[in-house]
């Protein structure tokens, strides 16, 4: 067609230059028509010129080459400076028809500006337009603004600029033309790989996909120099030569921008640097060869970097790359290879003809897994993943001994899997990855150690992961926890010694690159914990793991910390090459694991750390100062010169410089230098004595005194010589204290200790010197600055230690320490006495002042310790006046000070200040609470009996008073012993201050609320609160006065189990203190005369929440507690579990105290029996308020585990009900088998009915009535009921006349065993076969004429024949444990309730308890008759089954064992070997023409949709089908979320055309001009029907509105309207739904899917596509067989079905199932 316009056009001109001079005269706006005819014109010049045209019937050649410049530079190169204007002027929302006016005109004159050059004969005009356009184009790079800002001239815009460099660069001349060729393609790379780092990135963004999709493919097709330039720019050869020189093949991608260009480009150039033969891609007459992507390792770089990029559309191009290089070797059938093969690896990428089937289905596969990897599906993704170990036997040799294809291929398939958003699969990649080692036994390779310690690190640092498999028990190691261990031994165990050591130390040290997380630090360091002992690490390794114990554990939860620092000390004994290092690289490393948490004397760890000790005790690197007689370093010199050191005198000098920093003052030493002298002390004494184990213990004995010479030298002289510098002196103390605080460390083993014995001894030597020193120091006015309440802190310590070592070798000959401690008291009382009355004190006076109160508080704590202490040469009168004649809460005023220095303006701040009157009050409250303990049944309850012990005891309200002060006094973590006062005050109050009391229960609240977050004083003040608030006296008044202090209490229970609910163990303190208190009480206060449990029905919430209680956790918290399960497992093999502090704050120990406390009340006691009573009854209503609160519940949902406890608590109260309360219940246990429970339950309401009508027989009357209800109300229920008669056997036990029950049995089985239900008549089948056995062991005559009838029937039964599901569920329910092992008197056991049935129902792992918590929560006692504990059967072996369903897992199993699916989902590839942006700006006709897509002339007009998911899902269609455009009310659509959800991603391959509602008329009537059939989709009186109607080639289609259809004025403008045929009562269908038929009419036309259907085979039939108004047909002619009936990419059929299985009754006796699958 353009050609006779051109040649029209020519025809009827004399002079070509007139026509071209008329043709560029245009008016604004450019119209492209005008523009696109001048094309075709100088493009038909263009023709003639190279045919040799006539010359007479055409002008001179010099005048059309003149007429061709002038058009150029005269009209199309102004014309493409207007276009930039316009487009500069154009408003935001610019619509979509003036863009593509633009874009016309551009490309039209981009073609005839082609044809000017082609036409001017020479390359002066190609040369200047390149160059003005080149300039234009390096003006949009901010490196080139100097050069060429587009500011100081009227150049092109980036898009204008490109279309001239796209038409007129390949007419430059190779040769003569090569400096600009390389200039234009430096220039076009230089915008392509614009980095995102930039600061304006939006128009240079724009610029680099446009030179990208337009530019640089022209340059690459036009010429092989620009092409040659491209690719030396891209991957130069230095950089490759600098990367080929560095170790190893797996490193990050160094800049991901970058890459992201680097591959748009090597994308855009794939046609000619990978050209397929036969492609339609060889140069016709290369000047150059054409670079070789295969031979470059810095391709294979970008792609592998590719194809792990965060980017989906880069991980594309990569993709597309590979699948290229791979189709263009296989056609090339050469021999190529990328770089030089090294010695144990082969190139990145080869190639061999010889070997090409096996490479074909190397890589097939490959791309298969990295395209499946893009969808997040991992039942899509699961089926290729046995692939993958294909993968593996086609890249090793035969023999296994070498690579055959480069190993980081696989990585990049592990490293996408790592990264994937699907958490499952990052497991099943990191599995699959530490599982190759195992199962394939790989050759060795340089890359996999970086590629463990960057991308498989990162991803074992998701703590979700380490999550426990379905089946693990709780308590097991996690799954992944093994195989990284096993892992990590296997692969360290084949590295060289070099590479080993180097390994580990990046292992170690990227364990410290950021902060991990508990639970993959603890799994690591397990780990590493097990590589076999290795010489391989130095110092440095040493120093990498002690950062890993202080850099990355502080936040962690202390026992899963413990145990890391178990393992990383084994690490360390494993793996650290003793010669490299010496005793004090171990011994500083020894410091940074905490005692308290781990390293405990006495435990396994420490066994283990001396038996090394030992062992490598001569093989230390040398210390020079500690060189022994042997030439080595031994323990013992290194220790005994670490003790002379550690006591060694300061010398003067040194004293000097520290009186002087301290402004006079002596600071208290460092404590870690004591601590680290103390350890080693330890285990060199340890280490020693293990030595002499089986020799003399003396010299042990002797070795130890000579290490300790130094330290006690100094403590004898402590007392004696008082010029012995204090620095020295406070040393010596803190090493004595860290002495006997680490050799008593909980797991020490005090029995026959040896070591203890001798320190404890030697101490004792020396205590009468030490007291006399610490007394001199604390009375004689030494201590008088603010640091120098630290030494009074150190002092007090030492002496509470030295009383607690009389108190364990016995108060023989301790008559010294009393002396002094005596003194000590008089003097502190003396002191405060003094200072009362001063009105300006001093610093030094107020320290001391504080120093007293803190002596009294050490003498008091003493005193209320030891009850044996020799009390009387104490003379505690004085001190007891002293403390009852205090002011409580009085304040130390903050002194002035006498110097002004900067010492004391610090430690005398606010702040300070504050913290030292803190510890003064908290001091006070501690010397009180000693004297209300010792005086607290002489306190009486009224002021008014007070007058006979005022010299004793305070007035008891001032002090709650006082109490309530000091609580908005001190900070939270001091408040202690004010709780302990309060405690032995409120019981006293509560009748006569009762609003006072609740006062101190609100601000107490307040104090225990705000510590919530704070560990390690939380705990100790919550323990306080309780026993103070729920004292046994409070709870009994509370209860018997009935006011507020009783709402009150229950108020802060509730708030407590709030609490619990987020902070595990709150709830056990309260439950366990209170029902402790109830049964065992504890208090020896006279005044309580009532008996304890009486108070006890009043508080029975707290009793009945402890047996429901139980959250369901998150995720997080799961893991957590599975973890410290499973160290807890470890028993004494982990030290972290003898030396951590076992709480008891499982969840499960609050149910556990509970359900003990209800074993120990007696049904006999009246209150008991009250007691039990009201809880039985609440639990009831508890059930029945689940129940009706959700008549359906999940399996394991909160409210089927409130559930399952309610009825196991019942369970265990059940042998102390009677007749009279079970006559008043037994209606609610029976109603509650009519609910529709889940399994777990019904086993336990069927199981406390039968333990009833065993009991007690006279409720079988009302049983019977169960069955004669309607069916309706049977139809859940009845087979609880039939499961109770199968053990009828238990329940006649007890009856003397069993034929009337057996007979009644046998009338309401029979009836049963007709049920239409299955489930229910093998329930009843059952039950038929166990009583008709009962009857014939009784020979009831009366049932003979029924006997041939049951006995045919049950032979029938066992008989059946065939495989089918019938038979299958007999055996299976004969088989279930309930009815074949399960025994309702035997198995009455807490290990049966508790663990046994709810393993064995399917309850979660979360629900079972154990029976060995039971036995180890000792808090409340069980009566030595108690025979609860273990079941008599074994049921606790059974494994779990159903036999309503399959055994779980068996079709995971199934699949795992598969080694690779025959076939896997695949999705397809919507271009033909080619990369999807390639020419991202050409039209969309033109894009899909290049892409192979043929496009229909039907266009969907839906501008009366409103709607983004129906648009969205129309878009979608339309694209799918071909339609040539979508055209919409509004272009805004496409950026709505849901539109962009169904469309996925459509739009960007569908033409979108903007007419808004009110344009339709016209666009409807211009389209009719251009021949297109208008066709609407509505009922109307003339509409066709749309199975009849025949479409036109160029249809027009308009859709109507969701709700109102097409209007009627647009009715009138159409040629025709054409409807779908129904059969239902809705009157349309869903609008996208129309389109999608009308689409399916087109396409099904010729076949017959009707004869398809019904074709007789019984087998699954998929019909692609079904009209819906026929299913009605299908379905009644298919019912012969069972159908599956899948519709395929029919969004219509979800949006009606929405997955609904139809299940059809053909007759009353078979069951017939179609399923309608459908498949989006």
């Amino acid at each position: 067609m353009e050609r006779v316009l051109a040649e029209a056009l020519l025809s009827q001109s004399q002079d070509p230059r007139v026509l071209l001079r008329a043709l560029c005269v245009w008016e604004s706006p450019t119209p492209a028509e005008r523009v696109e005819t001048l094309r075709f014109l100088l493009q038909r010049l263009e023709e003639e010129q190279e045919g040799g045209g006539s010359t007479s019937a055409r002008p001179a050649a010099l005048l059309l080459q003149e007429a061709a410049r002038e058009v150029a530079t005269g009209h199309l190169v102004p014309l493409l400076r207007s276009l930039r204007g316009s487009r500069a002027g154009a408003p935001d929302g610019e619509c979509s028809a003036p863009r593509d006016r633009r874009r016309r005109v551009l490309r039209a004159a981009g073609g005839a500006l082609r044809s000017c050059v082609r036409l001017s004969g020479g390359s002066q005009l190609a040369a200047g337009l390149v160059h003005e356009a080149l300039l234009d184009l390096l003006a949009l790079r901010p490196a080139e603004e100097a050069q060429a800002a587009p500011g100081e001239r009227d150049g092109l815009g980036a898009e204008e600029a490109v279309e001239v460099l796209v038409a007129v660069a390949p007419c430059l001349r190779p040769r003569e033309d090569r400096a600009l060729l390389e200039r234009v393609a430096r220039a076009a790379l230089a915008v392509a790989l614009w980095d995102e780092d930039d600061e304006e990135p939006g128009a240079e963004e724009g610029a680099a996909a446009l030179v990208a999709g337009r530019l640089l493919p022209a340059l690459g097709r036009s010429s092989a120099v620009a092409l040659q330039a491209l690719w030396d720019w891209l991957v130069p050869e230095e950089e490759e030569e600098k990367q080929e020189l560095e170790p190893g093949w797996w490193r990050p991608v160094p800049h991901a921008p970058r890459v992201a260009r680097v591959l748009l480009v090597l994308s855009a150039l794939a046609e000619r640097l990978l050209p397929i033969p036969g492609g339609g891609e060889a140069w016709g007459a290369p000047e150059e060869e054409v670079p070789n992507a295969w031979r470059r390792p810095r391709f294979w770089r970008a792609v592998q970097a590719g194809l792990v990029h965060p980017d989906g559309l880069t991980r594309k191009r990569a993709r597309y790359l590979l699948q290229r290089a791979v189709e263009a070797s296989a056609e090339l059938r050469t021999e190529c290879s990328c770089g030089l093969r090294d010695a144990n690896e082969p190139s990145l990428f080869w190639w061999s003809d010889k070997k090409k089937e096996q490479l074909l289905k190397f890589w097939e596969n490959y791309i298969l897994i990295m395209e499946t990897l893009e969808g997040n599906q991992i039942h899509v993704i699961k089926p290729v993943l046995p692939k993958l170990n294909s993968l593996f036997d086609y890249a090793m040799s035969e023999e296994k001994a070498c690579w055959l294809l480069h190993p980081s291929w696989h990585m990049c398939i592990y490293k996408r899997m790592f990264e994937s958003e699907n958490k499952t699969l990052t497991k099943e990649g990191i599995i699959h990855f530490l599982e190759l080692y195992e199962t394939k036994g790989l050759p060795g390779a340089p890359g996999f150690s970086e590629f463990i310690i960057g991308p498989l690190m990162e991803a074992l640092s998701e703590s979700s992961l380490y999550s426990r498999f379905p089946g693990h028990r709780i308590g097991s190691c996690s799954p992944l926890g093994m195989k990284l261990q096993t892992f990590l031994v296997t692969y360290v165990s084949l590295l060289s010694e070099d590479t080993k050591s180097s390994f580990l130390l990046k292992f170690i040290k990227k364990m410290t690159s950021r902060h991990w997380c508990a639970v993959p630090i603890l799994f690591l360091s397990r780990a590493l914990a097990h590589i076999p002992r290795c010489k391989v690490l130095g110092v440095e390794g040493l120093l990498a793991l002690r950062d890993v114990l202080q850099c990355t554990m502080i936040t962690h939860q202390i026992l899963l910390r413990g145990a890391a620092q178990c393992y990383l000390l084994q690490t360390a004994m494993n793996l650290i090459d003793v010669e490299k290092v010496s005793f004090s690289d171990v011994s500083n490393f020894l410091m940074s694991l905490r005692q308290e948490e781990s390293l405990g004397r006495g435990t396994a760890l420490w066994t283990e750390l001396c038996d090394w000790l030992r062992v490598n005790e001569n093989y230390f690197g040398e210390i020079p100062s500690c060189i022994g007689f042997s030439g080595r370093c031994s323990l013992n010199v290194y220790v005994q010169r670490l003790v002379q050191d550690y006591i060694k005198s300061p010398t003067v000098e040194t004293a000097n410089a520290e009186k002087r920093n301290s402004g006079g003052n002596c600071f208290m030493p460092d404590w870690y230098e004591a601590k680290l002298v103390a350890l080693m002390i330890l285990l060199a004494a340890d280490v020693e004595e293990m030595k002499n184990k089986y020799s003399e213990r003396k010299k042990t004995q002797n070795e130890l005194k000579a290490v300790l010479h130094p330290l006690m030298d100094v403590l004898m002289k402590l007392g004696t010589n008082a010029y012995i510098p204090l620095l020295k002196t406070d040393r010596s103390l803190q090493l004595l204290l860290k002495l006997l605080q680490t050799c008593l460390l909980k797991g020490s083993i005090t029995q026959d200790d040896g070591v203890l014995t001798l320190l404890q001894n030697s101490v004792m030597s020396t205590i009468e010197s030490i007291s006399e020193f610490i007394v001199r120091r604390l009375t004689a006015n030494e201590l008088n600055t603010v640091s120098d309440l630290e030494h009074c802190h150190l002092y007090l310590t030492v002496l509470s230690e030295l009383v607690n070592l009389h108190g364990k070798v016995g108060w023989k000959n301790s008559d010294s320490i009393w002396r002094f401690i005596s003194l000590l008291k008089n003097a502190s009382i003396l002191h405060l006495q003094d200072m009362s009355s001063e009105k300006a004190p001093k610093l030094g006076k107020q320290i001391q002042k504080v120093v007293s109160m803190a002596c009294l508080a050490v003498v008091c704590g003493i005193l209320s310790q030891k009850s044996n202490l020799p009390l009387d040469s104490l003379d505690i009168g004085i001190l007891e006046k002293f403390i009852s004649s205090s002011h409580l809460n009085q304040i130390i005023k903050k002194p002035h000070a006498e110097e002004q220095n900067s010492l004391f303006e610090e430690s005398s701040s606010s702040q300070g200040w504050g913290r030292v009157v803190a510890q003064y009050v908290h001091d006070q409250w501690l010397c009180l609470s000693f004297l209300l303990n010792k005086y607290h049944t002489l306190i009486p309850a009224t002021e008014g009996e007070m007058e006979p012990f005022l010299d004793v005891v305070p007035k008891p309200v001032g002090i709650l008073q006082s109490a309530l002060e000091a609580l908005t006094i001190l900070p939270s973590d001091q408040v202690l012993p004010v709780f302990h006062c309060m405690k032995i005050l409120v019981p006293k109050l509560l009748y006569s201050s009762e609003s006072l009391c609740i006062e101190s229960f609100d601000m107490a609240w307040k104090i225990i609320y705000s510590l919530s977050n704070t560990q390690l004083i939380f705990w100790s003040n919550l323990k306080a609160f309780v026993q103070f608030v729920f004292d046994i006296r409070v709870l009994t008044v509370a209860a018997r006065i009935k006011g507020q202090a009783y709402s009150k209490i229950k108020e802060i229970i509730y708030k407590i189990i709030e609490m619990s609910t987020t902070k595990t163990g709150v709830l056990n303190i309260l439950i366990s203190y209170c029902c402790q208190s109830w049964i065992v009480p504890m208090s020896d206060d006279l005044t309580l005369s009532q008996d304890p449990f009486s108070s006890a029905r009043d508080y029975i919430e707290l009793v009945f929440e402890g047996c429901i209680f139980g959250t369901v956790f998150r995720r997080d918290q799961r893991l957590i507690q599975d973890v410290q399960a499973f160290i807890e497992n470890l028993g004494h093999e982990c030290a972290a579990n003898v030396v951590t502090e076992n709480t008891n704050r499982d969840d499960h120990y609050v149910r556990v105290c509970a359900i003990k406390f209800l074993c120990l009340l007696d049904g006999s006691n009246i209150s008991h029996k009250m007691f039990i009573e009201d809880l039985a009854i609440k639990l009831l209503d508890k059930d029945e308020l689940v129940s009706r609160s959700r008549t359906r519940y999940y399996v394991n949902s909160l409210q089927h585990r409130v559930k399952n406890r309610v009825w196991q608590s019942l369970l265990v109260l059940f042998p102390k009900f009677d007749q009279n309360f079970l006559d008043q219940i037994i209606g609610k246990i029976f109603e509650a088998g009519f609910v529709n429970n889940q399994a777990s339950i019904k086993y336990l309401i069927e199981w406390i009915i039968i333990l009833i009508l065993h009991k007690f027989p006279q409720f079988l009357a009302k049983f019977w009535n169960c069955f004669c209800y309607s069916e309706e109300k049977l139809k859940m229920s009845i087979c609880t009921f039939l499961s109770v008669l199968s053990h009828l056997d238990i329940i006649i036990q007890n009856i003397s006349e069993m034929k009337p029950v057996l007979k009644q049995a046998l009338t309401v089985v029979l009836q049963w065993c007709f049920n239409h239900n299955f489930s229910v008549r093998l329930y009843a089948l059952l039950a038929l076969k166990k009583i008709w056995a009962m009857c014939k062991t009784l020979h009831v005559e009366e049932f003979d004429a029924l006997t041939a009838v049951i006995e045919s029937s049950l032979h029938q039964v066992e008989n059946m024949h065939g495989a089918g599901n019938a038979k299958k569920n007999w055996q299976r329910i004969q088989e279930h444990f309930f009815f074949a092992t399960f025994h309702p008197l035997k198995d009455y056991s807490l290990e049966t309730i508790f663990h046994a049935l709810p393993r064995l129902s399917g309850l979660v792992e979360d629900e079972w308890i154990t029976i060995g918590k039971f036995i180890k929560f000792t808090d409340i006692p069980i009566d030595s008759a108690f025979q609860w504990y273990l079941s008599q059967t074994e049921l606790c072996e059974l494994k779990p089954s159903d036999w309503s369903q399959q055994d779980i897992g068996s079709n995971s199993i199934e699949g795992e064992n598969q080694s690779e699916w025959i076939d896997v989902q695949k999705k397809m590839i919507p271009w033909k070997n080619n990369v999807p942006d390639l020419e991202l700006d050409l039209a969309f006709q033109d894009r899909a023409a290049k892409l192979g897509k043929s496009i229909s002339r039907l266009i969907v007009v839906a501008s009366l949709i409103d709607k983004p998911t129906n648009l969205g899902g129309l878009c979608r269609t339309c694209e799918i089908f071909g339609a040539s455009a979508l055209v919409v009310g509004s272009l805004h659509y496409i950026n709505d979320k849901q539109f962009q959800h169904l469309s996925v991603s459509a739009e960007q391959w569908l033409p979108l055309v903007e007419v808004k509602p009110l344009q339709l008329v016209d666009y409807l009537q211009k389209k009719k001009t251009e021949g297109y059939t208008t066709i609407g989709v509505e009922q109307t009186a003339k509409s066709s029907d749309l199975t009849k109607y025949c479409f036109p080639e160029k249809s027009l289609l308009l859709l109507g509105n969701e709700r109102e259809g097409i209007p009627a004025n647009l009715i009138q403008h159409l040629d025709v309207c054409v409807e779908i045929p129904q059969h239902g009562i809705i009157r349309s269908l869903n609008v996208h739904m129309e389109k999608l038929r009308h689409k399916e009419d087109e396409c099904q036309k010729s076949q017959s899917w009707q004869n398809w259907l019904l074709n007789p085979s019984p087998l699954t039939v998929s019909i692609t596509p079904a009209p819906l108004m026929e299913l009605s047909q299908i379905l009644h002619k298919a019912q012969s067989s069972l159908f599956a009936i899948c519709f395929y990419s029919l969004p219509l059929y979800k949006n009606f079905f929405k997955r609904v299985h139809i299940y059809l009754h053909l007759r009353y006796h078979m069951f017939r199932k179609i399923t309608i699958l459908l498949c989006h």
